[in-house]
């Protein structure tokens, strides 16, 4: 039974255990998600909210003992003018686990550990996608018939066939 017991120590020794609960710490601020077994995950996770809930108010204080804990101070400083902000009305439960499966190697359950308000950016990125697929052709058009010519995809780069593009893009840039 796991009776009284306030943590768990991963197997690993106090040092060891307290650095790798920092980097994992530190990268689920920078990514706000990364994929973890399901042990770390829940103990990072602890950490993690205590620091999100230091960084709500933003004191010297307050960034004082959270540098203790991240000594990145890119990462410290968007805990405390982003993270902590967009948690401002929520009192607790910052963080996310959600299971995956079993890992290959070893079958451990793989989570990922994520901060509640984090998105997907796929979306944004089909948006981007389709905005710079649209302005192409019309770029294309506008300029002159040297840079609208299309070269063949399948062209193998051989020293002369580089020199050859090297010599067009002079001029090229020269006629412009």
């Amino acid at each position: 039974m796991n009776h009284k017991n306030g943590f768990n120590p991963l197997s690993r020794t106090t040092a060891h255990r307290r650095a790798m609960s920092r980097n994992m710490v530190t990268s689920l601020f920078r990514y706000e998600c990364i994929t973890t077994t399901k042990s770390k995950a829940l103990e990072v996770r602890k950490s993690a909210e205590k620091l999100i809930t230091r960084a709500k108010e933003d004191t010297v204080h307050n960034r004082r003992e959270a540098a203790k804990f991240i000594s990145d101070e890119k990462i410290l400083n968007k805990l405390f003018t982003e993270i902590g902000p967009r948690m401002k009305e929520r009192n607790g439960g910052y963080t996310r686990v959600l299971k995956l499966g079993y890992r290959q190697g070893d079958a451990a359950d793989v989570v990922i550990l994520e901060l509640v308000d984090y998105k997907l950016d796929a979306e944004g990125e089909k948006k981007e996608e389709k905005k710079a697929s649209k302005p192409a052709p019309k770029a294309a058009k506008s300029n002159g018939s040297a840079k609208a010519k299309k070269e063949p995809a399948a062209e193998k780069t051989t020293k002369k066939a580089t020199s050859k593009k090297a010599a067009e893009k002079k001029e090229e840039s020269k006629a412009e």
